[in-house]
């Protein structure tokens, strides 16, 4: 009885410790403890964690809610933000210099095991200023669970799925009318998979593409920061080990919160390059992951090994589009987005200086003033307005 009891306390705990481990490295903020836990006690970080849940001002802005069906019948959730008629002028000189925003859409795609409320800080500076579209991707925030993969005989979640559930969202979201399409990281590979499945879809529609700390494929080159021999290793085993965690869904989600001081060090470590990031954002980018369910992170993890879009990038090519990454962002590494803009040879291409994997969270300043800078390049935004007397007399 004692040696059974203790077999169950030991997979207990590995669960738990794997399903705070997997479940960040795959969701692309993992592998490392922050130092400064360590000398921190634990009634404090909890304290700590539930004061900044309270308080936390981020991923509270909503706009107006839809819903799209997916070709497998998945409800796909998505908000709209619409121009103010009455928008101050200081805000649009701000972002724009002295021109007025067009009629165009644009559209956020967020990455994996996080939700539209990522985008959180370019929502707020470009809110009333241009029509706007978050949706939450299948299996993440308010977007239903992806009916393909249910059941026994669920089919494996792929990239080429997501493309599909991305143009769902935009015959439905936005109809007509000039596209400007943003992605971060499995984002990114969404608006990639668009491009292969519907060129045409995106020559008649888009007109500019900001790509985020993503890739065009080869992820399983990736270290993460580790040495390689043990990142092979890890390679060989975690499919195995993700389906078992997936089918073990509660009991991991129970190790999870048992470790959620291991789980906010990973996801730190992970996510961000800075060493002042506020606290505030760390949590709320937390709370975001640890969200995501281990079973979608199971679901969703082989498709960015087989993921492989450099061959749709040519449908691009005659856009303008920005190419943006951290320099020490060690899920999507920099290289790989260097890699996207030297099949661009237009794109601009920005590496934000001490910038994680969730950049536009870390540097949102960096992130939306070149996103701005994008809607203009993209003719989103009429020709500049003649300047007033006084400014060309002073």
């Amino acid at each position: 009885m004692g040696e059974a009891g203790g077999t169950g306390t030991t997979s207990w705990r590995r669960a738990g410790f794997a399903g705070a481990a997997i479940g960040v490295l795959a969701a692309g903020a993992a592998v490392g403890v922050a130092a400064e836990r360590l000398t921190v006690g634990r009634s404090v970080r909890q304290k700590a964690r539930l004061a900044l849940d309270a308080t936390g001002p981020y991923g509270g802005l909503r706009g107006a809610s839809g819903r799209a069906l997916a070709d497998d019948s998945t409800v796909l959730y998505y908000e709209v933000d619409e121009v103010e008629e009455e928008a101050p002028p200081a805000r649009r000189r701000r972002l724009f210099g002295r021109k007025e925003p067009a009629p165009v859409t644009v559209v956020f795609s967020h990455g994996y095991c996080l939700n539209q409320d990522s985008w959180h800080f370019q929502r707020a500076a470009l809110r009333g200023l241009v029509r706007t579209v978050y949706w939450d991707q299948r299996s993440h925030g308010r977007s239903g669970a992806g009916v393909s993969q249910a059941g026994a005989d669920g089919v494996p979640v792929t990239i080429d799925q997501l493309g599909r559930d991305l143009k769902a969202v935009l015959d439905v979201a936005a109809p007509e009318g000039p596209l400007v399409l943003v992605g971060h990281s499995m984002g990114g590979m969404t608006i990639m998979a668009l491009a292969e499945r519907y060129p045409e879809f995106v020559r008649d529609r888009v007109v500019g593409v900001a790509f985020v700390g993503t890739s065009a494929g080869k992820l399983a080159e990736v270290s993460y920061g580790l040495p390689i021999a043990g990142v092979n290793a890890v390679r060989r085993v975690l499919p195995g080990v993700l389906r078992a965690l997936g089918s073990q869904a509660e009991l991991v989600e129970r190790g999870r919160r048992a470790t959620a001081d291991l789980f906010a060090g990973l996801i730190k470590k992970y996510s961000f390059a800075s060493r002042d990031v506020d606290p505030a954002v760390a949590r709320f980018a937390e709370r975001m992951i640890e969200s995501t369910p281990i079973d979608v992170v199971a679901a969703f993890y082989p498709a960015f090994a087989e993921h492989d879009k450099a061959a749709a990038l040519p449908v691009l090519a005659e856009l303008p589009v920005l190419a943006l990454a951290g320099d020490h962002d060690l899920v999507t590494p920099s290289s790989h987005t260097e890699a996207i803009a030297d099949l661009l040879p237009d794109a601009e291409l920005v590496i934000v200086p001490d910038g994680g994997h969730l950049v536009m969270l870390e540097h949102p300043e960096a992130v939306t003033d070149r996103l701005a800078d994008l809607l203009v390049r993209a003719g989103a935004v009429p020709a500049p307005v003649a300047a007033d007397p006084e400014s060309r007399n002073g």
